[in-house]
């Protein structure tokens, strides 16, 4: 063979090494392209294949309607068509026969306003009249009505307004009566003193203090239902009683101008009535935990229980958050029977295997089937752990598996529908 013809067989050979060379990484490419593809398509078509362990909590919830019922006592005096003036704002404390609230005397406006312009003719008049004997009196207390007006003005407290106001007024009473003590018998000053008390007299003597029957907090939002929902009728109700009540979930209380009513603070009472089923089990006296509208989450006892048909009528006992229930009759909230935080997998994770459960768990390729306890689970997840050595033993395991066994830690990646078939 001469040296051309070796060199086309070389060149040949070389060729054939390229063309094999080339086909083999346009295999691996397509293979690495096919791979990819059918993992992008399981990852769309079944995206918690694998789920990374982390704290969480598990809970089993229930959503339902209840009704508010308190220890309530409606107060109302004889002048309730005069209108109400607080003396305790909504919400605010009272004390067991302390005040809180009056009612305007008949015609309190136009007598208020009659004693008003006596005021300013007493003003205009005095100065007139030897006043020397009073003056320092008379200035000492026009300095405090300048204070209390001062701080009206910068005030958004009702409540101290008001104090305010009958501050001035008894500043004002004095201020007259010194003057009249002052003036001269039959004179102009001492008729408009003398009227003005008269109007005074009359303005008290149609005005009504309203007291407190109990210590409590003091509300205006009254509807009518204090005397129809009571903690001692609890065995009545049933849905068809709740049903003829009419009452829209979540409206808020209109507030009355013709009366109030002290609440007992420390407890109240929510009515509901559920499906069977949907107290899992639940007894008389457990503690449980209920999630109001505003997302606030409270502990309730179950006080009450009756079974009624396929359902169940739950009093809760509630003792937290009173104040901010009186604004409302009837409510929707979750009741919250267990909750539970620990390590959070989703059931689908969880293989049953002689009666022991198992996750599988993926660590750069390699798949372990590890034993778990299963600590507390809903419809959906499971909290698990890991079983110590006397666990273990008491189980049946022998030394060596014990020894062998795996935990499950904070992070780990487990499959989330392991084929039980493809592992070991």
């Amino acid at each position: 063979m001469n040296k051309e013809e070796k060199q086309k067989k070389e060149n040949k050979l070389h060729n054939i090494a390229k063309k094999k060379h080339i086909i083999i990484i346009a295999i691996a490419i397509i293979a690495i392209v096919s791979y990819s593809v059918y993992s992008g398509w399981k990852l769309i078509s079944d995206p918690t294949d694998v789920f990374m362990v982390e704290d969480g909590t598990v809970s089993l919830e229930e959503i339902a309607e209840g009704y508010v019922i308190r220890n309530e006592k409606v107060v109302k005096g004889e002048n309730y068509k005069n209108g109400i003036v607080p003396i305790k704002a909504e919400g605010e404390k009272a004390a067991k026969d302390e005040s809180i609230f009056r009612y305007y005397s008949e015609g309190e406006d136009e007598l208020v306003e009659k004693i008003r312009e006596l005021d300013q003719k007493i003003d205009e008049a005095k100065s007139k009249e030897n006043t020397t004997l009073f003056s320092s009196d008379i200035k000492a207390i026009e300095k405090e009505i300048d204070i209390k007006l001062e701080q009206i003005y910068q005030s958004n407290d009702i409540k101290k307004i008001e104090e305010y106001k009958k501050e001035i007024a008894d500043l004002m009473n004095k201020k007259t009566n010194i003057i009249g003590k002052a003036s001269p018998a039959n004179s102009y000053l001492t008729k408009l003193i003398e009227e003005r008390s008269g109007y005074e007299t009359q303005l008290n003597s149609g005005s009504e203090d309203v007291k407190s029957p109990m210590s409590g907090i003091v509300s205006y939002k009254v509807d009518g239902l204090e005397e129809v929902l009571t903690p001692d009728k609890f065995s009545s109700y049933n849905q068809e009683f709740f049903d003829g009540l009419n009452l829209k979930t979540g409206q808020m209380i209109a507030s009355n101008d013709e009366c109030g009513k002290v609440v007992d603070n420390s407890v109240c009472y929510i009515a509901t009535i559920i499906e069977k089923e949907k107290t899992h089990e639940a007894e008389q006296g457990d503690k449980l935990t209920i999630r109001l509208s505003n997302a606030d989450e409270i502990p309730a006892e179950i006080y009450y229980m009756q079974e009624q048909e396929d359902k169940v009528l739950l009093i809760l006992k509630v003792e937290k958050d009173v104040k901010e229930l009186i604004h409302y009759r009837k409510i929707s909230f979750d009741i919250i029977f267990w909750s539970y935080t620990g390590l959070k997998v989703p059931n689908t994770a969880i293989l049953e295997e002689n009666n022991l459960s198992y996750v599988v768990r993926n660590r750069a390729g390699y798949l372990d089937k590890i034993l778990v306890k299963i600590k507390r689970k809903n419809d959906t997840y499971s909290i698990i752990g890991n079983y110590d050595m006397e666990e273990l033993k008491e189980l049946g395991f022998s030394s060596s598996q014990i020894r062998s066994n795996k935990n499950i830690t904070l992070y780990d990646e487990i499959l989330t529908k392991p084929d039980p078939t493809k592992i070991e």
